[in-house]
């Protein structure tokens, strides 16, 4: 099966670890990575693994064109909306790491094969992709949900400079991510930095409100969801099955990386890589059978 050809732009942390991703995928060819600075780790560990590397930004691909079919934009919310405007026009397939909240949004253990049919998707935020399956659980199964509330705690470290730039755009994005799939009007999210050393590994808490709820069905399919989101995030993992607490639902998950190029606590990054591959790859298998 020949490979899908996919640029990298953004040569940071989440940029450089999909670059390993991308490498191991059996659907999936990374023929341009893409940064500023041609000195930085990003960019040097690619050079190193043998993975053509451009320093122009955008404009390499607006160069190139044919230089690849889809693209990671792992740069900003603020820089995507200029990126997609250019992506657009030249026809690209474009998986929006970003929390810029301008293409479909994408779960790939809810909403995978409906994404397909479009070319442009968001994988919204480490913590959508780690709360939003368990909030559509709940607003699936419970009836009326009258509000949900996300709590996630990520390792300090794993913050990087984009992560902390985006803050609100991360905490908007969530909300409307999880108001989206689970039907509820009223939805919070919370995001802790935890300078702890040795650094934590992301753990994600829902706590929702409902009217009469029912635990039975709720914990079987949260079992199932689980398992569906284990086989492309192998670190994610059901630490507080569904229980009731003070009057509210409550589950807690915990995310471990895969230490692909990240240390293995920055689980908060691998699970929206994990996510973004998942949707890539699936891209890619489509692509396949489109006859040329």
């Amino acid at each position: 099966m020949k490979k899908l050809k996919a640029a990298i732009l953004g040569s940071g942390n989440i940029g450089t670890d999909l670059l390993v991703k991308t490498l191991r995928s059996p659907y999936l060819e990374c023929s341009l990575f893409i940064g500023r600075n041609l000195l930085s780790p990003g960019m040097t560990k690619a050079s190193g693994l043998g993975v053509r590397i451009s320093n122009l930004g955008i404009e390499a691909i607006e160069k190139e064109p044919d230089a690849c079919d889809l693209v990671f934009d792992a740069t900003s919310a603020i820089d995507h909306e200029r990126h997609w405007r250019i992506l657009n026009k030249l026809g690209k397939i474009v998986i929006d790491m970003t929390p810029s909240k301008i293409g479909r949004m994408c779960i790939p253990a809810i909403n995978l094969e409906d994404c397909l049919n479009d070319r442009h998707v968001n994988m919204v935020t480490c913590g959508g992709q780690a709360s939003i399956p368990l909030a559509y659980l709940i607003g699936k199964t419970q009836g009326t949900v009258e509000y949900i509330e996300v709590v996630s705690s990520i390792a300090s470290r794993s913050s990087g400079p984009a992560t902390r730039l985006n803050i609100d755009e991360y905490v908007e994005t969530t909300e409307e991510g999880l108001r989206s799939f689970s039907g509820c009007r009223r939805a919070k999210t919370i995001l802790i930095q935890n300078p702890a050393v040795p650094c934590v590994d992301m753990q994600t808490t829902i706590f929702a409100k409902v009217k009469h709820p029912g635990l039975d069905v709720l914990t079987a399919e949260v079992k199932c969801m689980t398992e569906k989101i284990q086989a492309y995030v192998p670190g994610y993992k059901l630490v507080v099955p569904p229980l009731i607490e003070n009057g509210r639902l409550v589950i807690m998950v915990k995310v471990q990386g895969l230490g692909d190029y990240l240390p293995k606590y920055a689980g908060n990054l691998d699970i929206i890589n994990c996510a973004a591959i998942a949707t890539a790859e699936d891209y890619a298998k489509r692509f396949a059978k489109v006859p040329s």
